[in-house]
């Protein structure tokens, strides 16, 4: 039996990477349905015109030489639109594929559609395994290759989720967003969770790569006390950014500046971080879907952030990685 992943890693878990692979980063894509993210949650009725724009995304990244990383959930799967615009990439190997699970719109439909099973490790470990064994084998299928890379849903990870994915031959999980906590909602605390890569289990079969949070500030080394306490006074969390005490950074165009996403990056790089993960909710990729693209002034800004993100990287020698560099370069 694996350990919890909702648990924070023990001691000596951190990975260890070959001396030539550096300071990389991995570019993941939430690769999903639109829906809206302010109603409750429905299983039916969910649109992926967006899909129609992921060409354009994946063109820029080419341009970078950036191999995305889309986690494919079950409306995007069973497209086949998406999977024309995906296919040819992933052969190319200019693109990887990944599993994300939305429990809500994903079979067996067991459960009742609420907050609390929206996070896939709540549910009972029977149905989430049976909802991840549906939609792996379907991506499989419709892209010829076994999928080796796992983000939950919401970043809903269980007690169980670890022997699923082991099981299943997934080598790598990216649901731990450290630095948030979901608690409030039924989800997980990854408050103590480290940001660089770190091991699940003793055998050194499935590895966790965190999404990054950095924080930024002079009072940044005590963010994880302070930060908590500043999140429940908006106005004074937005001082104490503005005023360079403590900002909490997500690397996602979404809701956060190039500007302060570099200074982020900045932090994580003088910090020896060997792995930035970074991400967004592909439905941003056209307006209305998310609350962070109202518009298609919007969707252009996101398109600038990502240039912004991608050049500063590169000039800072930060180069974009694989799934499969990953598990090259990782010691085991």
């Amino acid at each position: 039996m694996t350990r919890s992943m909702i648990d924070p890693p023990e001691k000596g878990a951190i990975a260890r990477f070959a001396p030539g692979f550096g300071q990389r980063f991995l570019l993941t894509v939430d690769t999903e349905e639109e829906f809206d993210w302010s109603a409750p949650f429905t299983a039916e009725g969910h649109s992926v015109a967006h899909v129609e724009r992921l060409g354009r995304f994946q063109e820029v990244c080419e341009s970078y030489r950036v191999v995305p990383v889309y986690l494919i959930d079950w409306p995007i799967a069973n497209s086949p639109e998406a999977i024309d615009a995906l296919s040819g990439p992933v052969r190319a190997g200019k693109a990887e594929i990944g599993v994300q699970l939305h429990p809500w719109v994903n079979p067996p439909f067991d459960e009742e559609v609420n907050r609390q099973n929206s996070f896939a490790g709540n549910l009972s470990p029977g149905l989430e395994r049976e909802k991840f064994t549906r939609l792996r084998d379907l991506i499989e299928e419709k892209f010829g290759k076994a999928p080796l890379i796992y983000r939950a849903g919401r970043y809903g990870l269980g007690p169980a989720t670890a022997d699923i994915l082991t099981d299943a031959g997934i080598a790598i999980d990216s649901s731990v967003r450290t630095n948030f906590d979901y608690s409030d909602t039924d989800g997980p605390d990854y408050r103590k969770h480290p940001l660089s890569p770190y091991w699940v289990d003793e055998s050194h079969e499935l590895l966790e790569l965190p999404l990054t949070t950095i924080y930024w500030g002079m009072l940044r080394k005590q963010g994880d006390l302070l930060h908590p306490a500043l999140a429940r006074t908006p106005k004074l969390r937005g001082l104490a950014a503005k005023m360079g005490m403590l900002e909490r950074i997500p690397l996602t165009p979404e809701g956060v500046t190039a500007d302060e996403a570099i200074r982020g990056i900045d932090i994580a790089i003088d910090d020896g971080l060997p792995l930035m993960v970074l991400s967004f909710h592909s439905p941003s990729l056209a307006p209305g879907n998310t609350p962070y693209v109202r518009s298609e002034s919007d969707v252009e800004r996101l398109f600038d952030w990502w240039e912004r993100i991608f050049t500063y990287l590169d000039m800072r020698g930060i180069k974009s990685t694989t799934v499969a560099g990953i598990m090259d370069a990782v010691q085991r």
